[in-house]
C-alpha cells in the first residue's frame, strides 16, 4: 500500500467534481484515479500501472455485460418488455396502478433490463394511468424506480455480475441473497408511494391530471397510447426469453451444472427473438443492445482505475481501524462502501463496482462470508445512487415529464427504499452467522 488514504479520497472527490463540471464519467474518473494517486505519493509509473491494473480487473465483469446486451437489445426491441409491463398492470387493474408499476419494474429489471431503460419502458403506460386517474407523476416515478431498484438487486445486470466477479462467488447465489431484500423493498415501495400519492391529493388542484402532457415516448418500436394495446409479441413468447436465463443461471444451485452469466444471458436473448418470430432482426437488435451497454462497459473501465488507486492506497485498512475504534463490527464495511461509492459516483453500477473491488479483499480478511458480504455492499450501493450528478436522475425525471425541484423531493424515498434493503440485507447475515 503505497498510497495514502488522502490519496484515494481525493482521486474520488477530484472525479466526483469532473462529472459535475459535466466532463464524460469515464474520462473524469480516470483523471481523478491518477492525480488522487499521485497526491497520495505514488510516482507517474506507478500511478499508471495501478490504474491499468485496476481497469484489468474488471475484465471479466465487462465480457458479462457485453453478453448482456443480446438480452437487453431483444427484451426491449422485440417489445416483450414491454408487453410484460402491459400484463401486470392490466391483471391488477386501476385500482390496484402503483402496485402493478412496482412489480411490473420489477420484474422487468430483474430479467437482465438495465433499471433507466425499465423505467423508460413502462413511463409511458404510467402517464396513461395518470391521465385516467388522480395518482400523481411523482408517485408513478417512485413506484418505477423502487420497483427497477428492488429488481436491480436480483438482476443479472452490469452492478450485480461485478459484485459476484469481485467477491468470487456464483451469480445465482448472490442473486438468491437478495431475495428477501427484494421482496421488502418493493413493500416499502408501494406504502411510501401510495403516502406520496396522498400527499400530492391533498396539495394539487382535481384538474391538474388533465392537463398533463399526453405519453408519446417510444420504447423498442412499441407505441404506447395505451396500456392494454395488444400489439407486440404474446405473453408467454415474450417471457420465454426471461425463463431461458433463469433456468440456466439454476442450474448450478440446483443441479451442481454451471453456465456462465456469458452464454446464458445472449441466448436468453436468442431464445426472444425465436419466439416473437422477429429471427431476421438479430443484428439490429445486437447492435441496440450493444449501444445499451457500452456505455456502462466504458463506466467501468473508468470505476476500475479508481478502484485500483483504493485497493493499493491506505483507505480500507484506515476504514477498518475506524471501525474498530468506533468498536463497529467489521461487516458493517460492507454496506456502508457501497453507500458511499453509490453516493460519490451516483451509480449503482459504479458504486457497486468500485467498492466490491476495493473492499472485498478486506471484508474477506476479516474473515465476512463472501457472500453475504457482497448482498450487503450490493444493497447499500442503491441508497443514494440517484443523487442529480448522474444521468439516472435526469432520464427518469424526463421519462414522466417532471422538473429538477419535483424530482429532488423523491431522493429522501429512494434513499428510504435503498436503506430498507440494506438493513435486511445486513439482518439476513446476522441470522445465518
Amino acid at each position: 500500500m503505497f498510497i495514502s488514504s488522502f490519496g484515494a479520497l481525493a482521486a474520488l472527490l477530484i472525479a466526483l467534481l469532473l462529472i459535475l463540471k459535466k466532463l464524460p464519467a469515464p474520462y473524469a474518473l480516470m483523471v481523478g484515479a491518477l492525480v488522487g494517486a499521485l497526491l497520495g505519493g505514488a510516482s507517474l509509473s506507478q500511478a499508471i500501472t495501478t490504474m491499468v491494473d485496476g481497469a484489468s480487473s474488471m475484465m471479466s465483469a465487462i465480457l458479462r455485460i457485453l453478453a448482456s446486451g443480446v438480452l437487453v437489445g431483444c427484451l426491449v426491441q422485440t417489445g416483450s418488455a414491454h408487453r410484460i409491463a402491459q400484463a401486470i398492470v392490466k391483471g391488477l387493474g386501476q385500482k390496484r396502478a402503483l402496485a402493478a408499476l412496482i412489480l411490473a419494474s420489477l420484474l422487468i429489471c430483474s430479467i437482465g433490463v438495465f433499471i433507466d431503460i425499465t423505467v423508460i419502458t413502462v413511463a409511458p403506460i404510467a402517464l396513461a394511468i395518470c391521465q385516467q386517474s388522480q395518482i400523481s407523476r411523482e408517485a408513478t416515478l417512485l413506484a418505477m424506480i423502487g420497483g427497477g431498484k428492488a429488481g436491480n438487486l436480483i438482476s443479472p445486470n452490469p452492478n450485480t455480475l461485478a459484485v459476484a466477479a469481485s467477491f468470487d462467488v456464483d451469480l445465482s447465489r448472490l442473486i438468491l441473497q437478495n431475495l428477501i431484500p427484494t421482496l421488502v423493498a418493493g413493500l416499502v415501495t408501494l406504502l411510501l408511494a401510495q403516502s406520496l400519492n396522498r400527499k400530492r391529493e391533498k396539495s394539487s388542484l382535481p384538474t391538474e391530471q388533465a392537463s398533463e402532457p399526453e405519453a408519446t415516448a417510444k420504447q423498442g418500436g412499441q407505441t404506447s397510447e395505451n396500456p392494454n394495446s395488444d400489439q407486440g409479441p404474446t405473453l408467454l413468447a415474450a417471457l420465454l426469453g426471461p425463463l431461458t436465463v433463469v433456468v440456466l443461471l439454476a442450474l448450478r444451485p440446483l443441479a451442481g451444472f454451471s453456465i456462465d452469466p456469458i452464454l446464458a444471458l445472449p441466448l436468453g436473448g436468442l431464445v426472444t427473438l425465436l419466439a416473437c418470430r422477429q429471427g431476421q432482426q438479430l443484428i439490429s437488435y445486437c447492435q441496440f443492445g450493444l449501444d445499451q451497454v457500452k456505455d456502462v462497459c466504458l463506466l467501468l473501465i473508468g470505476t476500475g482505475t479508481v478502484a485500483g488507486i483504493i485497493t493499493a492506497s491506505q483507505l480500507q485498512s484506515d476504514l477498518s481501524q475506524l471501525l474498530q475504534y468506533l468498536q463497529l463490527p467489521a461487516f458493517l464495511l460492507a454496506p456502508l462502501s457501497g453507500l458511499f461509492m453509490g453516493a460519490a459516483t451516483a451509480s449503482t453500477t459504479a458504486g457497486a463496482s468500485i467498492a466490491s473491488q476495493s473492499f472485498a479483499p478486506s471484508l474477506i480478511a476479516a474473515q465476512v462470508s463472501p457472500l453475504p458480504a457482497g448482498a450487503m455492499l450490493h444493497a447499500g450501493a442503491t441508497v443514494l445512487d440517484s443523487l442529480p450528478h448522474g444521468s439516472f436522475f435526469h432520464a427518469t425525471a424526463g421519462s414522466v415529464h417532471l422538473n429538477f425541484r419535483q424530482r429532488m423531493t423523491l431522493i429522501r424515498y429512494e434513499a428510504t427504499i435503498g436503506a430498507s434493503a440494506t438493513l435486511l440485507a445486513i439482518l439476513a447475515y446476522l441470522i445465518t452467522t
